[in-house]
């Protein structure tokens, strides 16, 4: 049997290993028109940074290596321009020297991954835009910034590529600007997660211009302008980083079915409409594992994943793809920002009867040195508890955390299970309660009717409103910042106030509470419902309120009018 690969990066040369440990016969040739074959591609930015030095740490095989341990025929500068689907032939252009030939196949694999986006905008040209998808491209950047010694860079495109390579330039002395033109960093994230990063990412000299699109560059006697309508910002380079698209005119140009979006379609063997013909990598489309519908989550785990399960059927393994949750982390200057199934925009396009709860817990135990926050938004069917996803921002331990829910969702596992789970505990590392049984009894608590919930973006109604809402911080908490509609009474003295002074709080309207976080208010919720009182209480608290708010002053407001349901 020959294989032909096509992409030698994540998914290829994944592929190609395993096929090679399943079955010692089979002739596998990998081609790819990169210099370069089974790097590391996630670890780039790093390598900008200088946290990474030594280049070579980022490839992880040569073709040198492929051959004498795998005795796999790996083929650089080399591009497959043509796929004849009747002969079973591919026809192959080397780079240096223009030859072509062409090579009889029995099965092929497709993994031409995605290519950076550029917009057709204006300038587009200019050279002293950089993209970063390869090694080469990370070359180029290097020498640029070696030979020109640039003062200022512009990063188009906050996402997971866009953030680190900022923070990587920031790090080596260069002024960085960052433009999005979505209202918050990072697209898999919700608005209310991100505000915690934008605080961040500004306090560390960064500009960060949300709600921002460009319209074009500028050529500068000794840098580049880039438009944004309102003014034209000068640098020395720019960043582009506003996302990929699928590599996939070579399957299309062979007649290989493609979705709308121009992915290759495949099915749960990752097979594409031709029986001798698999794809795998940011090329496909694939199911999303929780909501079941078609997606595309361009990401290195998943397309390692699918190399092994293509492997797995080249040799005569059944073995089945069920689809991916797209679990994510980035670290952002010092904070860490982690997701991992549905946010809250993808349960409302489904119109999925969903719940969310917050919670901001100490990553171990607070009396011992270091301890940090982190802020937890837990999405969860109303009803069963079937946990959609989950999202974390904050300092430490946000990995382990995240890893633990995405076990959980991969397990259709329930909210009430997280209370059960017994997580390894000493105080440098965790709680007794760790993060992951909080935000389950949190949930827990709201799946069993035990508190109701209320959010950031209903607040402003309700104050339009002069619904009844009470503060139980402590004064020295409510001095330092409050609703200006609020009634401060502290959650040690409220039992004495509802015996001693019961009308100050009233039993025909719903009373609004709120802490700092949420549990102090819950705990004043359900003193206040044990003793005949309507209450609600405000999920994250106040300091979840105090971030939100102060980005939504900055920005294009969330919290919407009386009765109208949020888009988060």
């Amino acid at each position: 049997m020959t294989v032909v690969i096509v992409g030698g990066v994540a998914g290829g040369a994944s592929c190609a290993a395993r096929l090679r440990r399943l079955d010692e016969t089979a002739e596998i040739i990998m081609i790819d028109r990169e210099p370069y074959v089974s790097y590391a591609t996630c670890g780039l930015p790093y390598f900008i940074s200088e946290e990474i030095t030594d280049r070579s740490k980022l490839t992880l095989q040569t073709p040198q290596s492929f051959k004498s341990r795998f005795n796999i025929d790996v083929r650089v500068k080399e591009e497959v321009t043509k796929i004849d689907r009747t002969a079973k032939t591919v026809t192959v252009k080397k780079l240096e020297g223009g030859e072509e030939y062409t090579i009889n196949y029995d099965k092929l694999v497709l993994s031409p991954g995605a290519k950076p986006i550029r917009p057709p905008l204006p300038g587009i040209e200019n050279d002293r835009i950089f993209t970063l998808r390869g090694i080469p491209d990370a070359d180029k950047i290097k020498a640029f910034i070696a030979e020109k010694k640039p003062k200022k860079a512009v990063v188009i495109g906050a996402g997971f590529i866009g953030l680190e390579v900022a923070e990587g330039l920031h790090r080596i002395g260069i002024e960085v600007v960052v433009i999005e033109k979505l209202d918050h960093v990072l697209g898999p994230f919700d608005f209310d997660m991100a505000c915690d990063l934008h605080h961040h990412i500004r306090s560390k000299n960064v500009s960060l211009k949300l709600n921002t699109g460009v319209t074009g560059f500028v050529t500068k006697p000794s840098g580049i302008g880039i438009d944004i309508g309102t003014e034209v910002i000068d640098a020395d380079f720019v960043l582009l980083s506003v996302g990929v698209r699928p590599e996939s005119i070579l399957a299309k140009e062979a007649g290989v079915a493609l979705n709308p979006f121009g992915r290759i379609a495949v099915n749960e063997n990752l097979r594409t409409d031709d029986e001798h013909i698999y794809a795998i990598g940011d090329a496909i489309e694939i199911t999303d594992f929780v909501a079941k519908d078609k997606v595309w989550i361009p990401l290195a785990g998943p397309a390692n994943r699918q190399g092994r399960i293509v492997a797995d059927n080249l040799a005569g393994q059944k073995t089945h793809y069920s689809g991916a949750i797209g679990s994510s982390i980035v670290r952002v200057f010092d904070m860490t920002a982690g997701c991992v199934g549905l946010n809250e925009r993808r349960c409302q396009a489904l119109k999925l009867n969903y719940e969310k709860v917050f919670t901001y817990t100490a990553a171990h135990a607070g009396y011992f040195p270091g301890s940090t926050m982190m802020s937890v938004k837990l999405l969860f069917e109303k009803g069963t508890g079937t946990i959609y996803g989950a999202q974390i921002v904050g300092f430490e331990g946000i990995d382990k955390r995240l890893d633990v829910l995405a076990t959980a969702i991969h397990g259709k596992m329930k909210v009430t299970d997280l209370t059960e789970l017994e997580l390894t505990y000493a105080p440098p590392f965790g709680s007794a309660k760790d993060v992951v049984n909080m935000v389950g009894y949190v949930a827990e608590n709201v799946l069993q009717g035990k508190v109701e919930q209320f959010f950031w973006h209903d607040v402003k109604c309700l104050e339009e409103k002069k619904e009844f809402i009470i503060d139980v911080r402590t004064k020295a908490e409510y001095d330092n910042g409050h609703l200006a509609t609020s009634v401060h009474l502290p959650l040690d003295s409220l039992r004495t106030t509802i015996n001693e002074k019961p009308d100050t709080l009233p039993k025909d309207r719903v009373i609004y509470v709120h802490c700092q976080s949420g549990l102090r208010s819950y705990i004043a919720c359900r003193m206040l419902t044990q003793k005949g009182y309507k209450c609600k209480n405000l999920a994250g608290g106040w300091r979840l309120l105090n971030s939100v708010t102060k980005e939504v002053q900055s920005g294009p407001s969330h919290q919407l009018p009386c009765g109208a349901k949020p888009l988060n």
